[in-house]
């Protein structure tokens, strides 16, 4: 489906915001960061994971869940967090760097229409992901995202990659 918007269309984070007050893309602020991580809070499943933002800018967002033992595959010899929240990290930053396009980051809504994961390794600790906009048209966004954690030897390593698909509603109502 093609998003009428064509390349650098409403809603493309095309480069650093200005201070120009024309400027669809302004800074995110604190604000905008300790309202995310209210919703985060608020939200059951969210808050039972322990996610946290790190990071909050258009079209970019980098979210973190700690190392727990409820989250590990039952029987795993190294401990390895089960790849469905993997997955969670990968919708739900998604999700929120293509809001972060939005003019009102705050209302409108937005639909996961393809959510692809591809694991590379077991996860043994922390998990980091970051979520970057690779289009957010009038309709249509799209992303890529990156899981990573800490291996046994200390270094930090891809888990899973993702790519995903919305269907953005940038007002309030659904069309």
């Amino acid at each position: 489906m093609d998003d009428p918007d064509g390349p650098g269309g409403p809603g493309t984070p095309d480069g650093p915001a200005t201070d120009d007050p024309d400027d669809p893309f302004p800074e995110l602020d604190a604000d905008h960061v300790d309202l995310l991580q209210s919703f985060i809070e608020s939200h059951g499943f969210l808050s039972w994971l322990n996610l946290a933002v790190e990071e909050l800018d258009r079209g970019r967002v980098v979210m973190s869940v700690p190392y727990d033992e409820k989250l590990v595959n039952p029987g795993s010899p190294v401990g390895s967090i089960h790849g469905g929240i993997a997955a969670t990290l990968v919708d739900t930053a998604s999700g929120f760097a293509l809001r972060s396009t939005f003019d009102d980051p705050t209302t409108g809504s937005l639909a996961t229409t393809d959510l692809n994961v591809t694991y590379l390794r077991p996860a043994t600790s922390d998990l980091r992901v970051e979520a970057e906009v690779l289009r957010a048209g009038r309709s249509m966004g799209y992303t890529d995202t990156m899981v990573t954690s800490v291996d046994p030897d200390g270094e930090e390593k891809a888990v899973a990659v993702g790519r995903t698909s919305y269907r953005l509603f940038r007002d309030a109502t659904r069309e």
